[in-house]
């Protein structure tokens, strides 16, 4: 059982009289014997764990634990390992799910809508004496003010600008700044809405700049501006606007029947998750978190724990979710060939500006581009037998 261990630890050895690596091994067996086979115990158990693993056919999940370890040189060796395992799934019904698909009628005023915002993006701003309609950008100094009227030490925001086109801006702020002149202190107190709990602002706002916006025309010049040349007519323009829209919403629309796929099979088939496969998660959303920081450091006053402890629910459906698609990709015999590897690697060489070779071989290393297109598959494949139903929804895309 300690034979690989002593030989390991043989040409380490130094003794008077002897070359290194030259001293008998009955030698070595006496005077150093019991520190070797003791530190050859964790690699010993080890490889017993992993030869009982493929014995037994158990997918463990995680990383073993010893529990337990009786050790007496020369008599026996007794020892416990902690694992988890895939839980067992009876798979029940994923043909045929019912789901519904909302789907979004794009309608003229949508497009004049987003023309609009076209147009105020294109726009040319002169400064002003006066607020007199909502067609201006008013730059002021915030302070946030206590109950009383007073200021708050350490609330102040100056050069804060506020575009009284903008539908998002509260009521109050607007009203506050209908005629604001610079030069001129306005007062604004509205509930605002954060999360769960709404709270009031209490703020006064120094003008410190009023300019008027001048929208442009929506004319060939302006389409050719914003086109690149690409597109030289009003008309044809409004048809490709719409047709992006148009692609939004179907896109939107697919991504929700999936979700709404997944939802009704998680549902449907629970099961206890292991706490290794959570935790998994977990820790990816907080590398996610640590990655979009320039120093891939998480940011101050980050409460890691909190994180965990509110995104654990998350992680428990996202890791139910995974295991029931594995186990239907091998109920269904749902693979990913090389080929497909390589038809993908193809594709997006062009789009990420990497040679389509390069590009393969780094999915042929990394799991990632096989799981996707592996997900794709399946979700494909429950899409062919869902019973999808159209409901007819009136929304507006998140950035309008």
């Amino acid at each position: 059982m300690f034979e690989q261990a002593y030989e390991k630890y043989r040409p380490k050895v130094e003794l008077k009289g002897f070359r290194k690596g030259k001293v008998p091994m009955p030698m070595i067996r006496q005077l150093y014997g019991e520190a070797i086979e003791r530190d050859a115990l964790d690699d010993i158990a080890s490889d017993f764990y992993r030869k009982a693993m493929e014995e037994k056919g158990l997918q463990p999940v995680g990383q073993p634990t010893m529990v337990d370890m009786d050790f007496k040189r020369g008599d026996h060796f007794h020892f416990k390992i902690k694992y988890e395992v895939k839980p067992p799934i009876a798979l029940g019904t994923y043909r045929g799910i019912a789901v519904e698909k909302p789907v979004h009628i794009v309608t003229d005023a949508e497009v004049e809508g987003e023309i609009a915002k076209i147009r105020r993006a294109n726009s040319a701003a002169a400064e002003a004496e006066r607020v007199t309609d909502t067609g201006y950008i008013v730059t002021a100094d915030v302070q946030e003010l206590d109950e009383s009227g007073a200021p708050l030490i350490g609330k102040k925001t100056p050069g804060a600008r506020f575009d009284l086109s903008d539908e998002t801006l509260a009521t109050e702020i607007c009203q506050a700044l209908a005629a604001a002149a610079p030069g001129e202190t306005y007062n604004a107190k509205f509930e605002s809405q954060h999360g769960d709990h709404t709270h009031t602002v209490n703020i006064a706002l120094a003008v410190t700049k009023v300019e008027k916006v001048t929208l442009p025309p929506l004319d060939e010049e302006l389409v050719k501006k914003i086109t690149g040349g690409k597109v030289d007519t009003v008309d044809q323009f409004r048809k490709n606007l719409r047709a992006d829209i148009e692609r939004y919403w179907e896109d939107e629309s697919n991504s929700r029947v999936n979700d709404n796929i997944a939802r009704a099979l998680v549902d449907a088939h629970p099961f206890t998750v292991p706490d290794a496969i959570v935790n998994g998660l977990i820790d990816s959303y907080v590398d996610d978190v640590r990655n979009r920081s320039r120093d891939r450091k998480l940011p101050k006053g980050f409460d890691e724990q909190k994180f965990r402890e509110e995104n654990r629910a998350s992680a428990v459906w996202q890791a139910r979710w995974i295991l029931l698609r594995e186990k239907i990709a091998e109920q269904e015999k749902i693979t990913v060939s090389g080929a497909e590897i390589e038809a993908l690697a193809e594709r997006e060489a062009g789009k990420i500006g990497i040679a389509k070779e390069r590009l393969l071989q780094y999915y042929r290393k990394s799991s990632g581009a096989e799981d996707r297109l592996l997900s794709d598959k399946i979700m494909a494949f429950l899409r062919s037998s869902a019973r999808i139903t159209d409901k007819i929804i009136n929304e507006t895309p998140p950035n309008a």
